[in-house]
């Protein structure tokens, strides 16, 4: 899976962009685990990703007052050829996890940190399942 043999087809790979600071983040992960370089100039694939991302509290204190979220991020893809056939689709969840802070900044820091792990987790994800694809069309 991870060796030189592959890498052509992943590289070939265009990613569209997302909205939203999840998507820039698992778009602009995929592109370099692709091996891409974000362009659609030279590409035989066109990778679409719908994201959804849920926050749920699930520590309270006594005053009712939230001190972790779970987030959850979904996405769904596919893989389509140029012409626009579909090439093979799948679907991720990653949950991450925060706590919230005395300091507001220190919260939003931590929740956009416990964002990025998800997207980097879910491209990963994708990334793998995208190798094991082409793998086995050889």
């Amino acid at each position: 899976m991870y060796g030189p043999s592959l890498s052509p087809q992943l590289a070939a790979i265009y990613v569209e962009p997302m909205p939203e600071r999840d998507g820039y983040e698992l778009r602009n992960t995929l592109i370099d685990l692709l091996g891409s370089n974000g362009l659609t100039t030279g590409k035989r694939y066109r990778l679409a990703i719908n994201l959804r991302q849920t926050s749920r509290g699930v520590a309270l204190q006594n005053d009712a007052a939230i001190t972790r979220y779970n987030d959850t991020l979904d996405a769904e893809y596919t893989l389509t050829d140029m012409v626009g056939g579909t090439v093979t689709s799948g679907s991720h969840t990653s949950l991450s996890a925060y706590n919230v802070a005395i300091s507001p900044y220190a919260t939003l820091a931590a929740q956009r940190d416990s964002s990025r792990r998800a997207a980097m987790a879910i491209a990963e994800h994708i990334r793998l399942d995208l190798a094991a694809y082409f793998r086995k069309r050889r």
